[in-house]
């Protein structure tokens, strides 16, 4: 398989199994993102229902929410196969390959964008349906249209996207909104930057190879460390937000502390390293990023079914 002129694309295999035209339309979909949606959508619902949710709508919201988040990577994939044939985190995307063809990914795309719409639609309520269809266009047309390419601030204001699964698994179980869920969806926002901006430290050198300006790659890296440690403080602050408007228990209480002292304390490190001039980890902060965000949701999960 070869590049074509616009190094965008390649030719597909020849006679490509089904099993192996099954994992690559499935990649599109961006499973390890997948994995935020559950472990941010089902503790949600948890503290909505103030314990333990009917597993039918748990069931219901998660299979909805995987097709929405999926429609929306896919919908990624189609619009940037420029740039990612150029990056070696992306290089071997299906798109790239040739493995999908992009009249196939961008079918797929819109077929899991209306079906998604729909199934949370009859299997949970309008709400969390028109939600979801406004995380797909959040994050196809403002972040992956509008921003990427355009301005280093595009992760900002992009991550909304990744934001919108604590409010549709809140809305699933109440069919409304109230304070709780828009300040785990603030949680999440003021998260995203930190978690990603290491990532783009890493991948500098690809990012400034496809002219997109992440900030890990338009600045040094004192400078991205200095960004990570002010969100990662606001982070966990508004962590704290919700002990007494949930309110929330010991457990999670214990948990905000704990593990938002941590994730400050690796964000203070990644910092202080590309200020002495030493050999900075980004990798560090961003693998501590996503432990902190799943052991505390894990805690928002746990909390409502405790008496203390």
């Amino acid at each position: 398989m070869a590049l074509t002129d616009t190094g965008a694309r390649v030719s597909a295999p020849a006679r490509q199994s089904f099993g192996r035209t099954v994992r690559a339309y499935v990649q599109l979909t961006k499973p390890r993102v997948l994995e935020l949606l559950l472990v941010t959508t089902i503790p949600v619902m948890f503290l909505a229902a103030n314990g333990l949710p009917d597993l039918w709508l748990i069931l219901a919201t998660v299979v909805g929410g995987a097709m929405s988040a999926g429609s929306a990577a896919s919908f990624n994939m189609y619009l940037d196969r420029d740039i990612d044939a150029h990056m070696k985190r992306t290089e071997n995307r299906p798109l790239v390959t040739g493995e999908v063809t992009p009249r196939g990914a961008l079918v797929f795309s819109w077929t899991l964008a209306v079906v998604s719409t729909v199934w949370l639609w009859v299997f949970t309520n309008w709400v969390a349906a028109a939600l979801s269809a406004g995380a797909i266009f959040f994050y196809v047309v403002i972040y992956t249209i509008l921003l990427k390419r355009r301005t280093e601030q595009n992760i900002v204001w992009g991550g909304i996207a990744g934001c919108f699964p604590v409010i549709i698994g809140w809305s699933a179980v109440t069919e409304s909104l109230t304070w709780t869920p828009f300040i785990l969806f603030l949680l999440v926002f003021l998260w995203t930057p930190p978690h990603y901006w290491p990532l783009s430290m890493k991948y500098k050198g690809d990012y400034a190879e496809v002219d997109v300006p992440m900030l890990g790659a338009t600045r040094n890296g004192t400078q991205v460390g200095l960004q990570v440690i002010l969100y990662a403080w606001a982070t966990v602050a508004s962590s704290l937000l919700l002990i007494p408007v949930a309110p929330m228990g010991l457990v999670y209480t214990a948990s905000a502390l704990v593990l938002g002292g941590w994730f400050i304390y690796e964000s203070h490190v990644l910092y202080a390293r590309a200020v002495r001039g030493e050999k900075v980890r980004p990798m560090r902060v961003f693998h501590a990023s996503i432990t902190y965000l799943t052991l505390l949701f894990v805690a928002i999960a746990i909390d409502p079914l405790l008496p203390f």
